[in-house]
């Protein structure tokens, strides 16, 4: 049973708490056209898509954001220094008493394991962690199984992870460090909600596949095969979504998406954009929002390529989702309930009803706030 200043655990059924960025959208238009307002929450707006080939992205918009300046990312944190993780019973940076120099130590009676790590926060800011985000190196790459908050000086941190490098169990240096990466949806939903380190693993290869599609390949052949074939024997997200057969193609997305995207939204004075509800084809299938820009901004980069993964890996379909679509995506839901917290540091809520999931991540101090709050259609 966990102990009082570890996270604890409920389920229920009940109808979730709603973000206000998730409320019911109206379905009258605002003054600005091309825009819809929430309802209750004027504050907040949803674009016409920016769209090419077959990804469509409904920029999300916010008149008032939070300041989130008071935390530090993943990548931000293992780029720094600051953030250290590592195998478990490998050695780790740890925080010493006063003005003493940080030393090694080594975390006893611990041994690697495939799905938890250690992280070791030696910053003076709150850690930020998303489900999906990559790692790289130790004995496999690996990537975060949930969202979750950190807060500045705690204990050496037992970090829940699922492997995304089937074939590989050894390795030089136990750190690891910032790849940069979002796993694609598809994958980021087997961590994330089904928490299922087999079906990550299939996700990775392409073995599993939104429902009216087909797999695109994985091991046994297509253009995944190939690849890990030739260019990843270990099955590595990183390797197998760099390449220049997989990775050549994401790019042409995300640069064309990345120059849409800016071009939509330069112009609009006192909102800014906070998320986006992404949509393949006629179907609308993700939401990522967060509490403010720069927060969104920061995160960007990674997220905008996971999404064009997705859209490389999916079969083509032309027809296009609706803005009436995208605002119907962002209704709250109402089922199972799942809760964890960690006192006076963060809370974690998962709903799903029926083919749908949706996360939430509020940290609880100095002030109530809502961080991330994510969206998504059940692929399979």
């Amino acid at each position: 049973m966990a102990s009082a200043n570890m996270s604890y655990r409920a389920v229920r059924w009940a109808m979730a708490a709603v973000p206000a960025f998730a409320m019911a959208l109206a379905s009258g238009a605002s003054g600005r056209e091309g825009q819809e307002k929430a309802a209750g929450m004027p504050d907040w707006r949803i674009m016409e898509p920016v769209a090419y080939e077959t990804v469509s992205l409904f920029p999300v918009l916010a008149r008032n954001a939070a300041d989130t300046s008071g935390f530090i990312t993943l990548d931000e944190g293992l780029a720094s220094g600051e953030v250290v993780v590592a195998e478990r019973g490998g050695d780790v940076l740890r925080r010493t008493r006063g003005n003493e120099p940080v030393i090694w130590e080594q975390i006893a009676g611990a041994g690697a394991e495939v799905n938890r790590l250690v992280l070791v926060h030696r910053g003076s800011k709150p850690l930020l962690l998303l489900a999906g985000e990559v790692v790289s190196g130790g004995k496999q790459d690996r990537v975060i199984a949930k969202d979750r908050i950190v807060a500045p000086g705690a204990e050496p941190l037992p970090l829940d992870v699922f492997c995304v490098e089937r074939g590989r169990w050894a390795g030089g240096s136990t750190q690891f460090t910032a790849a940069r990466m979002m796993v694609h949806p598809s994958v980021r939903e087997k961590a994330a909600v089904d928490r299922d380190q087999g079906e990550v693993w299939a996700a990775v290869r392409g073995d599993i596949a939104p429902r009216g599609t087909a797999p695109s390949g994985g091991a046994a052949g297509g253009v995944l095969g190939t690849v890990i074939a030739s260019e990843a024997p270990s099955e590595s997200y990183v390797r197998i979504y760099s390449s220049a057969r997989v990775g050549g193609s994401v790019e042409i997305y995300a640069e064309e998406l990345s120059r849409r995207f800016t071009r939509a939204t330069a112009d609009l004075k006192d909102d800014k954009v906070v998320g986006v509800v992404v949509a393949y084809g006629g179907e609308v299938a993700w939401a990522d929002i967060f509490a403010s820009p720069g927060l969104f901004e920061r995160y960007w980069n990674k997220l905008l390529r996971s999404y064009c993964v997705e859209a490389v890996m999916r079969s083509d379909r032309r027809e296009k989702a609706a803005l009436a679509d995208a605002r119907e995506f962002l209704k709250p839901l109402a089922g199972r309930e799942i809760v964890e917290s960690e006192p006076s540091v963060y809370r974690w809520r998962q709903v799903s009803q029926g083919r749908y999931s949706e996360i939430r991540l509020e940290t609880l101090h100095p002030r109530e706030l809502v961080l991330h709050w994510c969206k998504l259609l059940r692929y399979n």
